[in-house]
């Protein structure tokens, strides 16, 4: 089924199968705000939808493009252009070192709704954004290209596909991730099951800024207990997961996504798997950065699946 529904002000347009309803709100950014299952909510509202449009935190499922997480400079060079951030920081949020973060679409307006309709496999949500068409974006990122974002709920599983397009003459440059925060209500942080399946940890500097080197490494499953993170890693073959009263959550990187950041914090009850399509910082450093000619499509998919467990 499809609707839609007020949050915050704001209205989101919703997708609901089998005891899961996915909602997302085009004119802000096109977030994945609410992830509900058995009326419960499974996504870590943070500061809330309001507080993301305001401030440029993050919450739920928000995209973070045209890079994921940080990176080190605000002036640098990328496919022979000049990408100019420190001239338009109003676009920009900065982490607690003063680096650029999380990109320059957070809460954006501008997406167009292409579709929103039932159809025989189950609800789709599409809609895209011409990031050429923005004078303001372009002469911080002079890259002329378009995202499109499908958002489609079957049996269970919420499947979002990300297209960017090199709509110009320029190569464009793909480093996009998402944040989705997750959660499990009624249990205890603690008490938490995660399966963090990686074999492969990028090195950080004391800045979270990949050094270049990688280590071989294992994170034991279990209990979340007192545990935080917020590591990077080549991402693996198998799903994350989160587990417990009751319910299991799944995050799989199905395409286009190397690389994960896991972000568990000790001051709120959420814990992340952050699917990248690049290392951060690979706008600046060049590290495993792909580059679109003029007139390719780069597609890149996650899953996150709920079921009972």
């Amino acid at each position: 089924m499809i609707g839609e529904r007020e949050i915050e002000g704001f209205r989101a347009l919703t997708l609901s199968a089998d005891g899961l309803e996915a909602s997302f709100v085009p004119e802000a950014g096109m977030v994945g705000c609410s992830l509900r299952h058995r009326g419960e909510e499974l996504l870590g509202q943070r500061g809330g939808l309001a507080t993301y449009v305001a401030e440029r935190s993050t919450m739920g499922i928000p995209l973070l493009h045209p890079w994921a997480n940080r990176v080190s400079e605000l002036r640098f060079s990328v496919a022979g252009r000049e990408v100019d951030l420190d001239d338009h920081r109003e676009l920009i949020g900065l982490d607690p070192n003063g680096l650029p973060i999380h990109g320059l679409l957070a809460a954006a307006r501008g997406w167009k709704v292409e579709r929103h309709e039932q159809t025989s496999e189950g609800p789709v949500l599409a809609a895209s954004f011409d990031f050429a068409a923005h004078k303001d974006l372009m002469a911080a990122f002079p890259f002329p290209h378009q995202v499109e974002i499908e958002a489609e709920l079957t049996e269970g599983e919420l499947r979002i596909a990300t297209k960017l397009h090199a709509s110009g003459d320029a190569q464009v440059p793909v480093s996009f991730g998402y944040h989705p925060y997750f959660r499990l209500p009624g249990v205890e942080r603690a008490s938490w099951e995660v399966e963090i399946p990686v074999s492969r940890r990028v090195d950080l500097d004391e800045e979270e800024l990949p050094t270049g080197e990688t280590e071989s490494t294992q994170v034991e499953g279990g209990p979340l207990g007192s545990r935080t993170f917020d590591d990077e890693f080549g991402a693996p073959d198998e799903p994350f997961a989160l587990e417990g009263g009751g319910r299991r959550i799944e995050v799989f990187f199905e395409e286009g996504y190397p690389f994960a950041q896991v972000y568990a914090p000790d001051d709120d009850d959420v814990i992340a798997f952050e699917p990248m399509t690049a290392p951060t910082n690979a706008l600046v450093s060049g590290l495993d950065l792909k580059l679109l000619e003029p007139g390719e499509s780069f597609e890149a998919i996650f899953l996150v699946t709920v079921r009972e467990a």
